[in-house]
């Protein structure tokens, strides 16, 4: 473990003669308030996977939890076919399997890459019969054949922003059937260069035109859309490097046009007090500006895919319009916290309140792990998948239908 503590001081001093001796016409004054910060750079040793482990796995009751499959690396984003098939991305081993379970036991028993040599793979939603997939730099898409592989294959973008710190893009088609990607800030704290940065991008599939749709978010890696309200909602990863509690994780409505403030504002309009003024103004006045997050959760708990439980129709009927996030889990917090999936509960179509979902990876000391919790997705059988890209296993969650559920 390491402990570092750093002056703000120092750090704005040298970025202010920078500001005046070479771009004072091009930014804001540096901010006067002298910050400081412990960070702990904390990792949980992994342990190696082995069945026996599922049974720490805690969930609500009337849950099963099973093992859908295991030695797939790190497997990322997926999503589900009509047909019952499993896609996965790989962003290290830049490829795309589909599993599939022929003898219908709960267990993928084939595999088959449909995509390989795709350089940082990572987005992945299926559209009127194509599966599209995207890179920190390129979006593509393939027609689906019967037997679940793709061809005609074809690049559709290829200019998005570089990736940087963040090249994990996320894309779905919403309720208007535009498609939007996730770009994620091409760093941990700084003023972007590309505009694109630190935003959700709206594409329109007729033209393959894209806009701006919202900004200053830092990195939403999963969003979705309330089945209730059909508003996209998504949560938002604050930044390191500031201590052990902030900045927090955001729960954001996202809107159109809608500005989140990130790097000058977090949370709920907080002025970050580290950052320049921006040119013309403070930070004060522009953070009431932007759109304050709904809710907060620990920072660096790292939220990685969030989805609504609209497709888990065999869920209890007071699941049908909440959402799940994957926590990833932290690695410069003290003690550690995420590596869980939490269940966020919403009531008329506005979030209450959240509660443990899928946990149990993190040992009650903290000191150990044995998976990080990353993406999700639903079968037309209501099965939920959950991905563990530490350890490279498939978890399926399914309502035990011994329970009874009130539906």
């Amino acid at each position: 473990m390491l402990k570092m503590k750093c002056s703000g001081l120092f750090m704005y001093l040298c970025i202010a003669c920078l500001l005046f001796s070479n771009v004072q016409g091009q930014k804001g004054l540096p901010s006067k308030t002298p910050t400081a910060a412990v960070v702990h750079t904390y990792y949980p040793q992994s342990e190696d996977f082995r069945d026996s482990l599922v049974t720490r796995i805690k969930t609500p009751s009337g849950f099963k939890v099973g093992i859908a499959a295991t030695g797939l690396g790190k497997p990322r984003m997926m999503v589900v076919s009509d047909a019952g098939n499993l896609y996965v991305t790989r962003r290290d081993q830049n490829d795309v399997l589909m599993l599939s379970d022929t003898d219908n036991d709960g267990r993928f028993d084939n595999l088959v890459a449909v995509w390989t040599m795709f350089t940082d793979v990572h987005g992945i939603t299926i559209h009127d019969g194509y599966l599209y997939l995207c890179s920190s730099k390129e979006l593509k898409r393939g027609k689906m054949n019967p037997d679940g592989t793709l061809s005609d294959t074809e690049t559709l973008i290829k200019d998005l922003p570089d990736g940087g710190q963040h090249d994990n893009r996320v894309i779905s088609f919403g309720p208007d059937s535009m498609l939007y990607i996730s770009v994620g800030s091409n760093c941990n704290d700084c003023k972007e260069t590309n505009g694109e940065n630190a935003t959700i991008v709206q594409v329109d599939p007729a033209k393959w035109t894209r806009k701006i749709y919202a900004r200053g978010l830092r990195n939403t890696i999963g969003f979705d859309w309330q089945p209730q309200t059909k508003e996209m909602w998504g949560c938002d990863n604050g930044e390191d490097w500031r201590g052990d509690t902030m900045p927090h994780e955001e729960l954001n409505r996202i809107v159109d046009g809608g500005d989140y403030g990130w790097p000058q504002v977090y949370d709920k309009q907080q002025v970050d007090e580290t950052r320049e003024d921006p040119l013309g103004g403070t930070k004060a006045a522009y953070a009431k500006t932007t759109v304050p997050a709904v809710m907060l959760f620990p920072a660096h708990s790292a939220p990685i895919d969030f989805k609504f439980l609209t497709k888990a129709t065999g869920f209890p009927k007071d699941y049908q319009d909440d959402a799940l996030v994957c926590w990833h889990g932290s690695w410069n917090a003290e003690p550690p916290v995420g590596f869980k999936v939490q269940r966020i509960i919403f009531k008329n179509g506005q979030p209450v309140g959240a509660e443990d979902f899928f946990s149990g990876f993190l040992s009650a000391d903290g000191k150990s792990r044995f998976g990080r919790p990353a993406g999700m997705a639903i079968s037309p059988k209501s099965v939920l998948y959950i991905s563990d890209d530490a350890n490279g296993v498939i978890y399926s969650v399914t309502p035990d239908k011994s329970v009874g559920f009130n539906k």
